[in-house]
């Protein structure tokens, strides 16, 4: 049986199909210096990367963006806000809800081109209605650069943290445009040894 086949934009023409203006560039730009500040001890603030385990829908993943914004603006002072926007989900088998990049609506079947779309457009509008510039994990290294120009934080989490391809692509994002990354914890006997050696050391 023939199965109709669909070919998926490269990053350059999504990107052109929904360009960053030069307002929202410049607010995620001010949004990974202060990001970066935070991390190279350069400040004093403290980085919060705050949000739900996963974004399905739009419309809740604006409305609590909005109210981080407001609160950004009380706290700014003390804190980096950066709300987390994972929509990529892992499985440990392969099998159930991925996420919205892969099925952007959970009740319809998987569309991924309409989900790389969805996605650019909510992190467009998250900088636009909040200010603030979002984290997001990279669960697809390949598909990272058709979001990376709206991304402050990037996570790879722990499934993905001993997977080479992981590791080199976050050694190789250009940190002339500072986006942080962040390597959860470890699985397996690396990680069983590493506790072991702390759990040593502390006894020592």
């Amino acid at each position: 049986m023939f199965q109709r086949q669909i070919l998926i934009p490269t990053y350059e023409e999504i990107r052109a199909e929904q360009p960053v203006n030069g307002t929202l560039a410049a607010i995620k730009a001010q949004r990974d210096e202060l990001a970066k500040a935070v991390i190279t001890g350069e400040s004093n603030k403290l980085l919060l990367i705050i949000g739900p385990c996963s974004a399905h829908e739009s419309a809740p993943v604006l409305e609590y963006v909005r109210r981080l914004g407001e609160l950004n603006e009380r706290v700014k002072d003390k804190l980096v806000i950066v709300p987390r926007i994972y929509t990529a989900k892992p499985r440990t088998k392969g099998v159930g809800y991925k996420g919205m990049f892969t099925q952007p609506d959970p009740e319809h079947k998987e569309d991924t081109l309409k989900g790389i779309r969805t996605i650019r457009s909510l992190l467009l509008k998250v900088i636009e209605e909040s200010g603030l510039s979002a984290a997001d994990e990279m669960l697809y290294p390949e598909n990272y650069a058709y979001v990376e120009d709206l991304l402050t934080y990037i996570a790879v989490g722990a499934r993905s943290s001993e997977n080479q391809m992981h590791r080199l692509v976050s050694s190789g994002i250009d940190h002339l445009v500072m986006v942080a990354i962040s390597i959860e914890h470890l699985t397996g006997k690396e990680a069983i040894e590493l506790t072991r050696q702390r759990k040593m050391k502390g006894r020592s």
